[in-house]
Formats: C-alpha cells, structure tokens, sequence
C-alpha cells in the first residue's frame, strides 16, 4: 500500500476511525509529519487536534545512540538494555532527560503559540503519526497521555512494521494501522510525496483551528 502524501494518508486513517466521530474525541498528532494527518483526521471527524511531542534521549557521547525517550510532561522511558551495555547511571539519565524535556517544552510553545493544551481526561485520546518505525520513542508519548487518564487511548498511523504491531499492541486501547509489511526500510518509502514538514506548516495547522 502507498500513499499519495500525508494528506492523503491522514484521509485514509480518518475512513478507519469514523467510529469516533461522535465521541468526546481529541487527537493528537506528533510532529512534525504526524501533524499533517492529525489534522486531517481531526477535520474529518469535527475533533479538536492538538501537538504531543515524544524525543528520543541520545547516549552522553553518542547522541545519535537512543537510550530512552521523552515526552512534554517529563515522562522518560528508558531502553535497559543499552543503557546496562553503555553503563549510563540514573543520575546522567536524568540530566539528559531533563535537557531534552527543555527543547520539547520551548517547541510545544512555539506551536501552540501560547494556548493551553487540551484536556484528555475522561476522553478518548488518539494519538496519530504519519508511520512508525522501531516504535520506541512512541512508547513515551502514549505513556503520557496514560498518565492523564482518558477513557480511552488509541495509537493511529498508515503503516509500520510487523514486529511495531506486535510491540505496540498491549500499549494502547486499539491500535489502528492500514499497513503493516514484514518487509520495512522507512516510513518513507510507503508515500509517493514524503517532504519535510516546516514548524511554520505545523504552527499554522495547530493556529487555523482556533481561528
């Protein structure tokens, strides 16, 4: 299966979830690709969309080395295994975080311009990307939005592989995808137009629906 470009991806997703339209909905899209769907989605079933922002955490002298990942409220996850293999202490562990949980907090206000984050208690979450690798770094910003108990919390993306399906499952209410290769390089290689997403596009999605 491919896709034309996220909005296309995002109108597809959106046929999958109609389920929802009447529902007390709020989506959340993961910058900055993810939003493009978010939005999409968020017009087709009349829900409030909103920015949720998951890092990953590098290791101190390999920073494209992922041991853990982060999201806006300061949820960590931690990879065990390479931070045992790397010999990381909790206490540089939460240094790092706390850096990286800076840079997410001046990006979502940059995004959201100000304005509050919406509430998710009591409601049903669906957190949505424009497709999902290993499905690590995700893990951190479904942990979050647990911690805000919604009634219900959905994971929605076109595509990712096999073994993400099978790691993600137990993680969220339902998990909705529209594809799922054994065979997976990039989510890229799944959209037939997969361009860069500015902040800019980003912080004028998130402006026109308050507006």
């Amino acid at each position: 299966m491919f896709f034309e470009n996220r909005k296309d991806a995002g109108e597809k997703l959106s046929r999958v979830l109609q389920k929802y339209k009447n529902e007390d909905t709020v989506i959340l899209g993961i910058p900055r690709g993810g939003v493009v769907l978010a939005a999409e989605v968020a017009k087709n079933l009349g829900t409030p969309f909103d920015v949720i922002i998951p890092r990953k955490i590098g290791a101190p002298h390999n920073p494209e080395v992922a041991i853990g990942a982060v999201t806006q409220d300061g949820t960590v996850i931690k990879d065990e295994a390479m931070v045992q293999l790397l010999g990381i202490s909790d206490n540089q562990i939460e240094i790092l975080a706390n850096k990286v949980a800076g840079e997410i907090s001046r990006r979502v206000n940059a995004y959201r311009g100000g304005r509050p984050g919406l509430e998710l208690a009591g409601k049903t979450v669906i957190v949505v990307d424009d497709g999902i690798a290993t499905g690590f770094t995700v893990q951190a910003a479904l942990k979050s939005v647990r911690n805000m108990d919604p009634r219900r919390l959905v994971l929605a993306v076109p595509v990712m592989p096999a073994d993400t399906v099978r790691l993600l499952r137990d993680k969220v209410d339902e998990l909705v995808y529209l594809h799922a290769p054994e065979l997976f390089y990039a989510v890229g290689q799944f959209y037939m137009e997969f361009d860069q997403v500015s902040d800019q596009e980003v912080i004028e999605l998130l402006s026109d629906q308050s507006g």
